[in-house]
C-alpha cells in the first residue's frame, strides 16, 4: 500500500501513519519528495484497509499497489509527471532535445559546441566530464576540470547541463558545479548504492536502461531513486544488446509505449548510442518522437572527425539543425512542439 501525505502534513502525522503500519506487522518506507511525502507499506498489504488510512490526519490518499515499483508506477500517480529543469519542462506537450558532445575535451570545443546547440534550438546541453570506457587505456574524461569547462561554456547561452555520474564520491563536485541533470549510465543502472545516493538530492536524474535490462529491472532501479525521496526521474532508452552486430545496439522503440503505460515519469531516447553511426541517428530520432518519447539525448560535435570518443555516432552542427526541423514536423503532427 502507498499512503500519500498532504503537503501540510506534520511530522507527528507522518509518524502516526508509520506507527499504524508497523502495528499491523508491516515495515514502512518514507519517501520525502519536494511536494509530497509518500509512505510505502512493505509486506502483506492485504492486512491494511485503505479507508482506515485515508481517515487518518494528514493523509491525502491511500491505495493498494500490487506491482513492486510503487512510487514510479502509474497506479498511484495517474497524470504524467513533468520534470522542471531550471524552468524548462521535460514531459508534457513540449519535447526537449538534449544535444552536445560525448566528452568534454577543451574549452574551445565546448564553447563552439554550446554555441551550435543553442543555434539549433536545443534548450539543454549534454557532455561527459567523467567517461566510463570499455578499455582502461581510452580517454576517461577530464573529471572535475571538465565540469568547470562545461559549466563555463553552457552558461553563456543559459543551457542547463546534463552529465554522467559514475561514483557517489563525485556527487559533491556535481552539486558544487551546479549540474542541472545527473545522468546514470547504462553500466550503473543497477549500482544500487549510487542510486540510493542520487535519491537523497532533488537534482533531476536521467536513468539509462542497462544494456541487457528488462523493463521491470529498469523500473525497479528507478524505484531505488524514488524511495530515497527524489521523484525527478527521467527514463532513457539507449538500445539493448542482442545478437546483431551491424549496429551498436537495438533501439527498443516498444519500450516507449510500455513505459508510458507503466509509469507517470518522462521517457527520452538516446539514438546515438543505439545506432552507433551518425547516419542512423535522424531515422531513429524520428521513430522515437513518433512513438511518444518526451525527448532525445543526441551527440553533436563541432567537428566529429576530431572527436576524442564515439566519433562515428556524432552529428555535425548542420546535421543537428536539419534534424530539429524534421522533428518539429513530426511533433506537430501528434499535437506536440519541439
Amino acid at each position: 500500500m502507498i499512503i500519500v501525505m498532504s503537503s501540510e502534513a506534520t511530522e507527528q502525522q507522518i509518524e502516526g501513519v508509520v506507527k499504524k503500519i508497523k502495528e499491523a506487522g508491516l515495515d514502512a518506507n518514507i519517501s520525502r519528495g519536494t511536494e509530497r511525502t509518500v509512505i510505502g507499506a512493505i509486506g502483506d498489504e492485504r492486512k491494511l484497509e485503505q479507508e482506515y488510512f485515508e481517515a487518518l490526519p494528514g493523509v491525502e490518499q491511500a491505495m493498494h499497489i500490487v506491482k513492486p515499483y510503487k512510487i514510479v508506477g502509474r497506479e498511484w500517480h495517474k497524470q504524467d509527471s513533468v520534470i522542471d529543469i531550471k524552468g524548462i519542462p521535460l514531459g508534457g506537450k513540449q519535447i526537449q532535445i538534449i544535444a552536445g558532445p560525448c566528452s568534454v575535451e577543451t574549452p574551445e570545443q565546448m564553447a563552439t559546441a554550446a554555441k551550435e546547440v543553442h543555434a539549433a534550438g536545443c534548450r539543454l546541453m549534454r557532455g561527459g566530464a567523467f567517461k566510463p570506457r570499455t578499455s582502461p587505456y581510452a580517454f576517461q574524461g577530464h573529471g572535475v576540470e571538465g565540469l568547470a569547462m562545461f559549466r563555463t561554456a553552457a552558461e553563456k547561452y543559459n543551457l542547463p547541463i546534463v552529465t554522467e555520474l559514475m561514483d557517489a564520491r563525485q556527487l559533491d563536485a556535481f552539486l558544487e558545479y551546479g549540474v542541472d541533470v545527473i545522468q546514470i549510465g547504462t553500466r550503473s543502472m543497477q549500482n544500487f548504492e549510487l542510486l540510493k545516493e542520487v535519491g537523497k538530492v532533488n537534482t533531476p536524474v536521467i536513468l539509462k536502461r542497462g544494456m541487457s535490462a528488462t523493463i521491470s529491472e529498469w523500473l525497479m532501479a528507478a524505484e531505488y531513486i524514488a524511495a530515497g525521496g527524489n521523484h525527478n526521474i527521467i527514463f532513457c532508452e539507449r538500445g539493448i544488446r542482442t545478437f546483431e552486430t551491424y549496429y551498436r545496439n537495438v533501439l527498443d522503440v516498444t519500450a516507449i509505449p510500455v513505459l508510458k503505460k507503466e509509469t507517470h515519469l518522462p521517457v527520452i531516447v538516446d539514438p546515438s548510442h543505439a545506432g552507433g553511426k551518425a547516419w542512423m541517428v535522424p531515422a531513429l530520432s524520428r521513430a522515437a518522437i513518433a512513438a511518444g518519447a518526451d525527448g532525445l539525448l543526441v551527440e553533436m560535435h563541432p567537428n566529429p572527425c576530431e572527436a576524442w570518443c564515439d566519433a562515428d555516432q556524432a552529428l555535425n552542427p548542420q546535421e543537428l539543425k536539419d534534424l530539429m526541423v524534421s522533428l518539429g514536423a513530426i511533433a506537430g503532427a501528434i499535437g506536440r512542439t519541439i
